[in-house]
C-alpha cells in the first residue's frame, strides 16, 4: 500500500471542508478524486504532501519519491527547458530521454514563452518524471488545455505507466479525464466535502469512442446529476 488515508477532516477556521475522507492507493494504481471545483480535492493533496496539516485523521504514507504535478507548470522564465529540467537531474541523457518521451526532442533550448501551454505541461510533467517517483500527485494539470492537446499528454502519461510502475492520485473535476487515467475514482461532494462513491473502472477501455467507455461516463455524469 502505497497511502492510506484514514478519516481525514480539515477545517479552515469554522469552515469545514474535509469529513472523514478515506481512501488507499495500492502499488502501482491509479485513482482519481473527482469533485465540484472548490470542493477540496487540493486540499487533500496537500495534506498528503505535507504542505497542509489535517484537523483530524490520519495519513499513511508508503512512499519514498514523491512528485507532485501543479495545475500551472511553474517552470523558471529565463531558464531554457533543459535548464529547468537540471533543478531535478544533472543527468543530460536522461533529461534527452525523457523529453523524447514526452515529443519535446528539438525543443530543449527553448524558454517557456516560446512553448505552448501544452508544451509547457509536458515540461511539467517531465520534470516529475525525472523524479522517477513511487506516487505522483496531479492537481488538475490538463484543465486549461484543449481537447486534443489533452488526450495527446493523457496518451503520453499511460504510455509512460506502462514502461515504468508508479502509482498516481489525480485530482480532476472532468469525468472523462478520471475515465482515462485512473483505475479507480473517487466521487466527493461540496463542502463539506465527503466520499459519495466509489467506482472501479480498471477494465474501462481507455478509448472515449469505446461503448463501455461512453456507458460508463453516463452513469458517473448520472450520479452526479441526481445527487441530493
Amino acid at each position: 500500500m502505497k497511502l492510506r488515508v484514514t478519516n481525514l477532516s480539515k477545517n479552515f477556521g469554522k469552515l469545514e471542508v474535509l469529513r472523514c475522507i478515506s481512501f488507499e492507493v495500492s502499488e502501482g494504481e491509479s485513482i482519481a478524486l473527482l469533485g465540484p471545483s472548490g470542493c477540496g480535492k487540493t486540499t487533500i493533496l496537500r495534506i498528503v504532501a505535507g504542505l497542509e496539516h489535517e484537523t483530524r485523521g490520519y495519513v499513511e504514507r508508503n512512499f519514498s519519491r514523491l512528485a507532485y504535478v501543479f495545475q500551472e507548470p511553474r517552470l523558471i522564465p529565463w531558464k531554457t527547458v533543459r535548464e529547468n529540467l537540471r533543478f531535478v537531474v544533472e543527468d543530460d541523457e536522461k533529461i534527452t530521454k525523457i523529453l523524447s518521451v514526452l515529443r519535446l526532442s528539438g525543443f530543449e533550448e527553448f524558454k517557456p514563452a516560446k512553448l505552448s501551454g501544452g508544451m509547457r505541461q509536458r515540461v511539467n510533467l517531465a520534470r516529475a518524471f525525472l523524479v522517477e517517483p513511487d506516487l505522483i500527485l496531479m492537481d488538475e494539470p490538463f484543465s486549461s488545455l484543449d481537447l486534443h492537446t489533452k488526450l495527446s499528454i493523457i496518451q503520453d502519461v499511460n504510455k509512460r505507466r506502462e514502461e515504468v510502475s508508479f502509482s498516481m492520485v489525480l485530482v480532476t473535476h472532468d469525468i472523462r479525464e478520471a475515465l482515462l487515467l485512473a483505475d479507480r475514482i473517487i466521487l466527493l461532494t461540496d463542502k463539506p466535502c465527503v466520499v459519495r462513491k466509489e467506482y472501479d473502472v480498471t477494465n474501462v477501455p481507455k478509448d472515449i469512442f469505446d461503448p463501455r467507455f461512453t456507458e460508463v461516463e453516463r452513469l458517473i455524469l448520472a450520479d452526479i446529476t441526481n445527487a441530493p
